[in-house]
């Protein structure tokens, strides 16, 4: 497979030279939105209901899709009067599936305008853009002996992607202890599945919280569903309420470093902060602009202060709207530190900066 990768690679660069200015995935995606790398697409192939507010849209990626780990979640673009709006879901499929597909399961939003679209009013063959899959909520390679996993409502989904792929693995597999709160058992997304993976698997141990009858799940409930939590470690992801209470439990019994936490919340806005006299130059190839960037301003800022119309959707809530593909050169994510330096690569301005001379298709 590298080999072909590079063989590709090589062809492409050639045929850049035969469609220049343009690019070949322009025409590449005109023949199909899957064929073109640049602006990542994926096409829907079935939509099953696992409660009557969620569904798991079944989903192929097309040639910009670089894969996943389990529970990292995906940025979602979906065409709606006339633009692309953006969320992120958690993928709940295994990586590298033998049929190359991938799921993510959407809970509807009461009042949501995309939400409410993806779970109930999408169709088999509907086409969604698709960024680079992120996010840090991740087991190790080697997961640990022990292992506890809290979840309410739609904070179940990354965490289903996790147990998926546990299932997939040789044995040795670690102890887990899935407690999971819902309204109701009709209400718990996946809870069927998982009670069959229980029967079948003597490593797995699945508890679910009914909190209409029982009211919400708190630490001293979550200690009588796993008298042993503090032998294990433990990732937890679900509503705020919940993940403030086990925070602030296990910083009380000082394991803290044995808590990892996923919250769906909206990035933060960048700063406006003032752009360096030195830095690295940035080409915006739409609009013929360029600047010199700062390496510690991201590049939304860089390409506003330009006068670069640039995309963005942060300001109004809406997370991922600033994706913008990566030309040419190398840029740092501000958060993590990591330099990214794939060529067609989705980035977020918001987040990103220049790491060496760069061009945005921008």
């Amino acid at each position: 497979m590298p080999a072909l990768s590079a063989l590709t690679n090589r062809l492409m660069t050639v045929a850049s030279w035969l469609t220049s200015p343009h690019a070949p995935d322009d025409y590449l995606s005109l023949i199909d939105p899957l064929l073109g790398a640049r602006h990542p697409a994926c096409r829907v192939t079935a939509v099953r209901a696992e409660t009557a507010d969620a569904t798991t849209l079944t989903l192929r990626p097309g040639r910009g899709w670089a894969g996943h780990r389990p529970g990292q979640y995906l940025p979602v673009g979906v065409e709606a009067d006339g633009a692309w709006q953006w969320r992120t879901y958690s993928l709940t499929s295994v990586p590298q599936r033998p049929d190359g597909l991938l799921t993510i399961t959407v809970k509807a939003a009461p009042g949501g305008a995309v939400s409410p679209r993806l779970a109930h009013r999408t169709a088999p063959g509907t086409l969604l853009r698709i960024g680079p899959a992120q996010g840090g909520f991740v087991l190790p390679e080697r997961p640990p002996p022990r292992i506890l996993m809290v979840t309410a409502g739609s904070g179940i989904t990354p965490v289903m992607g996790m147990v998926r792929a546990l299932a997939r693995r040789p044995p040795p597999h670690p102890a887990v202890t899935l407690v999971h709160s819902a309204p109701t058992a009709r209400a718990s997304i996946f809870g069927s599945e998982l009670k069959a993976m229980q029967a079948e698997l003597s490593w797995l141990d699945y508890r679910e919280h009914h909190s209409r009858r029982l009211g919400r799940l708190t630490p001293e409930g979550l200690t009588r569903l796993c008298p042993d939590w503090r032998e294990r470690e433990t990732w937890a992801c679900g509503p705020t309420a919940l993940l403030d209470a086990v925070e602030r439990h296990w910083r009380a019994a000082g394991l803290a470093g044995r808590l990892h936490v996923e919250r769906f919340r909206l990035a933060p806005v960048p700063p406006r902060t003032a752009q360096g006299a030195a830095g690295n130059r940035v080409l915006f190839t739409r609009t013929g602009a360029e600047a010199t960037a700062d390496p510690a301003v991201p590049l939304l800022v860089v390409g506003e202060s330009a006068g670069v119309p640039m995309r963005y959707g942060c300001r109004r809530g809406i997370c991922f709207g600033c994706l913008t593909p990566v030309t040419h050169g190398r840029v740092r994510d501000l958060r993590t530190g990591e330099v990214i330096d794939r060529q067609g690569e989705l980035i977020q301005t918001c987040v990103v900066a220049a790491a060496g001379p760069l061009t945005l298709d921008a």
